[in-house]
């Protein structure tokens, strides 16, 4: 046996001596340890199918022109994600899987929430099998490798990223992630050649990785990494049998940099936390990885939310405790690459597929949030199975008791694990139970308040909607969406010279606000001040131009301004990005208008297919029906608007009108 073979045999030697205390693992079929951990991936998650869409997901799914239609694939796969909401949605993500994955789900669906959270369950599951894939060709030992995979779906550090629709990113890159490193491995061939359908597998599985989030990019580093310093043959092999294993790899990487300089300005063209020096975010990011560590090994207070806190000065005990952990994690490298090289890999797994998410200028406020762990944690799922089965290699020589108090242990771990995850999932049910979840942890977070209290708003709840405003005033005076969220309040109780003026402070302190430009639009339309209402209301359109409350305003502004055809093509923007009731029946009117009977009765037939309840399209219909003169369906379409609306004047008329008509 050569030098370089020792290591691994030695490695495998050890697991395997602890693979065969655990009678009859190794013997089953890979069908049966693939159903097993379908299992285990599923079950916790079960339950995540009653929840609804929460948080993000109202704009990256219910609100997203982009995921109702095919005819957006293009928009979808050239702009980052959030495009839909203009000059507001500016963001450094480009993430076009996730939003195609959306229009999947909502063609397959519909609005209904439970379709995308069964896909989120079924990528973990996908994820858990691939991790087993990966960890048994990478240690050649399968009881090591289901191990780790049942570690993995069993951890509650990923219930945010399976149970929150919206986390979807971190499940699709963790897929796509290890099944190009999954053929990376299987790239070596013989006497230093490679496999060229293994490399079409891992450049096609890396190309998806870098299009579903931008840690994809680590991948090249550390599969240079285990080629040169882990992989069997390495000292058999040169440079040039090396390098053409993971070059394409690099060629990728470098490609979607260029890519990213050349439509985005830059790798991340949004500082999303200016007040966070270079410095500042130098030091957090020790803070942060000792957080993390320490997240992931005792994963007991969970939440939606985590306050930042910069680091500013070296002796912060964050960025000390950060340190710490780096040197312990230095420290555990250095013991396994001793004991078990392969299992090294491990800890470099993790620190470099953490690195790109330590940066608070490129992340944002939300900087440590549980799901930037779902793809980091393999490596250290690595490391706890085979420390893990070490023990239980150790324990299974001693007595009986001694076994027995282990495996209790191990099925107490388990099912404390399956407990979290299940109980945590429920934090994702709805909106108000997900933001009073996450303000129970982080009461003083005023974003939280805010998006609290539009859920309120939403729901009709004026009052408490007010009162999370008005806290989250006080947390954060100067917030834009504060100010916009108080002028609505003002406009709904009259006090226009209020709410203009708050909405006026909105704009003032962020121009590309669409949302504020529209409201303070309304409010002069509501006064009777038509010139400036439809200055906003252009400017709202100008920003926003998806925004399809924006168009139906400006719409609706020009028909009472008589202005006919600018309110058409308002209408018809509108339901080109998004197809909707108001337009179409605001189409079907003016097409009526003006005489155009068939484009008015196409117009409202697609209102009704949308809402067969639309007394509006019933009885625009029934009047072109009456016109026409079909009087029996014209009949039908005013009895069916009736339902609906039956005190309405006209249509109650019409009915007796056509009643009388047919009994002579």
């Amino acid at each position: 046996m050569s030098v370089m073979e020792e290591e691994p045999a030695r490695l495998l030697s050890q697991s395997q001596t602890a693979a065969g205390k655990l009678r009859g693992l190794p013997r089953c079929s890979t069908a049966a340890l693939l159903g097993i951990l379908m299992l285990c991936a599923v079950l916790p998650y079960a339950n995540t199918v009653r929840n609804g869409f929460v948080y993000d997901d109202h704009n990256e799914v219910l609100n997203n022109p982009y995921t109702k239609s095919f005819r957006h694939v293009k928009e979808i796969f050239s702009t980052r994600i959030l495009a839909h909401l203009g000059a507001r949605g500016v963001t450094n993500y480009y993430r076009p899987i996730s939003t195609f994955g959306f229009l999947l789900c909502y063609q397959a669906f519909g609005p209904l929430a439970y379709g995308f959270h069964l896909a989120n369950v079924i990528l973990h599951a996908l994820a858990v099998c691939l991790l087993f894939a990966v960890t048994e060709r990478l240690f050649r030992d399968r009881t090591l490798a289901l191990v780790a995979a049942v570690v993995f779906a069993f951890h509650p550090i990923h219930s945010e990223s399976v149970a929150w629709v919206s986390a979807v990113t971190d499940l699709e890159l963790a897929v796509f992630y290890l099944l190009a490193f999954w053929c990376f491995l299987g790239v070596a061939g013989p006497g230093g050649k490679h496999s060229d359908s293994a490399q079409l597998g891992m450049v096609s599985s890396f190309v998806l990785a870098l299009l579903s989030k931008e840690s994809a990019v680590t991948l090249p580093l550390l599969a240079t990494i285990y080629e040169h310093f882990y992989r069997d043959d390495r000292k058999e092999t040169t440079w040039r049998q090396k390098l053409p294993r993971y070059f394409l790899l690099w060629l990728l990487a470098i490609t979607y940099l260029l890519f990213r300089l050349r439509f985005f300005g830059s790798f991340a063209p949004v500082l999303l936390t200016p007040q966070v020096t270079r410095y500042e975010a130098f030091l957090s990011a020790f803070a942060l990885t000792g957080q993390y560590l320490w997240k992931l090994l005792w994963p007991v207070h969970l939440s939606a939310f985590y306050a930042f806190h910069k680091s500013v000065t070296p002796l912060d005990l964050r960025v000390l405790g950060g340190l710490l952990a780096l040197a312990l994690c230095a420290a555990l490298f250095v013991v396994l690459w001793k004991r078990a090289r392969v299992v090294s890999f491990g800890v470099v797994w993790f620190l470099a597929t953490l690195a790109p998410v330590l940066n608070a200028r490129w992340i944002g406020p939300n900087v440590f949030t549980e799901r930037y762990l779902y793809l980091p944690s393999v490596g250290l799922c690595w490391v706890g199975a085979w420390t893990g089965l070490r023990l239980w290699a150790k324990v299974s020589g001693n007595s009986r008791a001694v076994r027995r108090a282990f495996i209790a242990a191990v099925g107490i771990l388990a099912a404390l694990g399956i407990t979290r995850i299940a109980t945590r999932n429920r934090d994702w049910r709805d909106d108000i139970t997900y933001y009073r979840s996450a303000l129970a942890a982080e009461p003083d977070a005023a974003g939280l308040r805010i998006n609290l209290g539009a859920v309120y708003w939403n729901t009709g709840n004026r009052t408490a909607a007010e009162r999370e405003w008005r806290r989250a005033q006080q947390l954060a005076p100067g917030s834009v969406l504060v100010l916009n969220n108080l002028g609505l309040v003002y406009a709904g109780q009259k006090r226009y010279e209020e709410a203009v003026k708050c909405f006026q402070e909105a704009v003032r302190l962020r121009p590309n606000f669409a949302d504020a430009h529209l409201n303070l639009g309304r409010v002069y339309a509501e006064m009777g001040m038509t010139v400036p209402a439809e200055l906003q209301l252009r400017a709202a359109v100008a920003l926003a131009p998806l925004n399809i409350q924006a168009r139906n305003r400006l719409g609706e502004l020009y028909i009472d301004e008589g202005r006919l055809a600018e309110a058409e093509e308002q209408f018809l923007r509108s339901v080109e990005s998004e197809a909707n009731v108001l337009s179409y029946d605001y189409l079907g009117d003016l097409y009526a208008r003006s005489g155009r009977r068939s484009p008015a009765e196409r117009a409202f037939k697609e209102a009704l297919a949308m809402d067969g309840f639309d007394s509006r399209a019933h009885f625009g219909l029934a009047a072109l029906c009456e016109a026409a003169g079909r009087s029996a369906e014209a009949l039908r379409e005013y009895q069916a608007g009736l339902q609906t609306d039956p005190a309405n004047p006209k249509a109650r008329a019409a009915v007796q009108k056509l009643r009388s008509h047919a009994s002579h």
